[in-house]
């Protein structure tokens, strides 16, 4: 029998100033309150499994690796285009403390 993979979910919060770094995750019942959580505080939801696998493996707290610096950012950047926002000194309103959740579908 094919057991299906567990749903899962990463939490990044990105400071400004230092390298985004993991603030929560989890698998199946946890992973689907942090996506609830997220919801509520309309943080935006990015789903990709194989990045969640990647930072799965990081622990609480940890910066993510220099290697997805790129990719990180591209999916801040978008979500803070969502809305409305940008980083400090590009012409709007200094942007706050971003937050993203990182969500891997259930095979």
């Amino acid at each position: 029998m094919n057991k299906a993979a567990p749903r899962q979910a990463i939490a990044l919060t990105y400071d400004g100033h230092n390298a985004p770094t993991l603030s929560a995750k989890g698998d199946d019942e946890l992973a689907e309150a942090i996506l609830a959580i997220a919801r509520d505080y309309e943080v935006p939801i990015y789903e990709n499994a194989e990045l969640v696998r990647l930072l799965a493996r990081l622990e609480l707290g940890d910066a993510i690796p220099e290697q997805l610096y790129r990719c990180i950012a591209e999916i801040i950047a978008f979500a803070w285009h969502l809305k409305g926002k940008c980083p400090p000194g590009f012409g709007q309103n200094d942007a706050p403390p971003a937050q993203l959740l990182l969500s891997g579908p259930p095979r």
